[in-house]
């Protein structure tokens, strides 16, 4: 699908994945699309928010928001703003529950429980569990209406390749959602993928999107 008509299939309130790690790994050319769309009131669920008027820091400046959930947002003072306004809802988890919240999502587990950031501000709220004598948080899975990730590489059947770090949290996001949107840097036919270099197999995959230009990392 070209990724004008990609998307349309975000429509607005969902809850959506972006894969990727600061300008790694992110849908780049989705990412600027949605920023001109007239959609609005999401939820996203990130690393980050990029920087202001840059990646998704275009969706902070463009109010596509209304919350989004990361492990941290320092890069993008506008996000950080409309924080202390009360305009956004911003909700920080500790990078590995971040991470393994996504994973639980995708897994269809109900929960966990973690000991990282017990007796702080991000776990204040938080459901505690004593285990042998040590206190834990309980942490829910994450999942979203759509992911939109990233891959160097797919076959047309969707199975994915990653470069590198660019694998950060695209597989893990290709699990959690209902709809999976992939800008691609490459598409081959089936067969020309070695199996073991697939990261993400086809059946998480819904929708493939050619990148028009060179991944800039």
């Amino acid at each position: 699908m070209e990724a004008e008509e990609a998307v349309k299939l975000v429509k607005p309130g969902d809850v959506v994945m972006i894969g990727g790690f600061g300008n790694i790994g992110n849908p780049k050319e989705l990412i600027d699309l949605i920023a001109e769309t007239d959609v609005r009131e999401l939820t996203v669920i990130a690393n980050d928010l990029g920087t202001p008027n840059v990646g998704l820091g275009r969706w902070v400046r463009n109010g596509k928001l209304k919350k989004a959930i990361g492990t941290y947002f320092t890069y993008n003072t506008e996000a950080a703003e409309l924080y202390f306004a009360g305009k956004l809802n911003l909700e920080m988890l500790p990078q590995g529950t971040f991470a393994e919240s996504i994973r639980a999502g995708g897994c269809g587990i109900g929960g966990f429980y973690t000991k990282v950031g017990v007796g702080t501000q991000l776990t204040e709220n938080c459901e505690t569990k004593n285990i042998d004598g040590q206190t834990y948080v309980l942490a829910y899975p994450l999942r979203a209406d759509v992911a939109i990730l990233h891959a160097k590489k797919a076959d047309r059947m969707g199975n994915l390749v990653y470069e590198r770090t660019a694998r950060n949290f695209n597989p893990l996001m290709a699990t959690a959602s209902s709809l999976t949107i992939v800008e691609v840097e490459e598409i081959v036919e089936v067969g020309q993928l070695s199996p073991e270099e697939i990261v993400t197999p086809y059946i998480y995959v819904d929708v493939l999107v050619p990148q028009k230009r060179g991944e800039v990392l």
